[in-house]
């Protein structure tokens, strides 16, 4: 059911307001404080990684960035650094043929034993 704006707050020369609608509140759960995997909370500026698995797109981390199709330029494998962390698990990262915005399930952090 569609609501006006003269309904709502009752508009001179509407119908009277409904004080039904301004009572009804809408509880909302906001939960602060990161949810993050122990994969990427061990990540942070400078952190090398592997790649596991070889995205299908790129997407360059530059100014203005360009998508393109992943024509094996990235492979399983490759080593990088992370340049930055960007909004929903995903991470700028320098490889040696550029930077790359990647998402966090197609690397990992590099242990060396």
């Amino acid at each position: 059911m569609a609501l006006s704006l003269s309904s709502i707050f009752g508009v001179a020369g509407s119908k009277p307001l409904n004080k039904s609608i301004l009572e009804r509140q809408t509880r909302v759960k906001c939960e602060f404080g990161e949810k993050s995997s122990p994969k990427t909370s061990e990540l942070e500026i400078g952190s090398p990684i592997i790649v596991i698995e070889a995205p299908k797109v790129l997407k360059t981390a530059a100014s203005v960035p360009c998508l393109r199709a992943n024509a094996g330029l990235v492979k399983a494998g490759d080593v990088g650094r992370v340049v930055s962390r960007k909004p929903k698990d995903v991470w700028a990262v320098r490889l040696s043929i550029g930077t790359y915005l990647i998402d966090a399930k197609y690397f990992k952090p590099l242990t060396l034993d």
